[in-house]
């Protein structure tokens, strides 16, 4: 039975985030940052997003307004996208900045990634996949450990892809074409809110 539902679970959620902006965004971070850093602040908010999914489900939704979730979300994705193409090609007033330090990569990797997919439908899969579960402990934990292992699959594709395409194409166009797609994830929340 738990097999059944880890691949069920695994593969609806790892489909849904193929190419949506967690993997964009673990691309563009990459870029950015060390792979290593990067992935330990993504584990670790997929970690917490996926514990409150199980453990909280719909409560969460209800404690938190999707209004406030969305706002900060679109406004964090606006400011890394300025901030990613101010410095796309490398300006001169950043030659004597210190290079990040593992805790800004990590810190900087949690919170984008915590934010857009807090509420976000991966989120709501895995929780309507632990109520559906939830006669059993068991049946909880290999929900939550099939979702994060595919959320974590993801991320490393899109990691290690932005690190591809670094060979093919010049890092100040990549860095332009990130924060041209953090914009956008910003302006589509910002789009969302009218709705709400």
């Amino acid at each position: 039975m738990e097999s059944t539902i880890f691949l069920s679970t695994f593969g609806l959620i790892f489909l849904a985030e193929l190419g949506d902006k967690t993997q964009l965004t673990a691309m563009a971070l990459a870029l950015r940052y060390p792979w290593q850093r990067i992935f330990a602040g993504i584990a670790a908010a997929f970690v917490v997003l996926n514990l409150a999914a199980v453990l909280v489900g719909k409560v969460l939704f209800l404690l938190l307004p999707i209004f406030w979730v969305t706002l900060v979300s679109a406004l964090l994705f606006l400011y890394f996208g300025y901030s990613t193409l101010r410095h796309a090609c490398g300006s001169d007033d950043d030659d004597d900045a210190p290079p990040p330090t593992a805790a800004t990569a990590a810190r900087t990797a949690f919170i984008m990634i915590f934010m857009a997919e807090l509420g976000d439908k991966t989120q709501l899969v895995t929780a309507s996949q632990a109520a559906r579960h939830s006669d059993s402990l068991t049946g909880m934990a290999t929900v939550f450990a099939a979702s994060t292992l595919a959320l974590w699959l993801v991320s490393l594709l899109g990691i290690f892809a932005g690190k591809q395409l670094v060979r093919f194409i010049p890092l100040c166009w990549i860095h332009r074409a990130a924060g041209f797609m953090f914009l956008v994830f910003g302006v589509i929340a910002l789009w969302k809110l009218k709705g709400m």
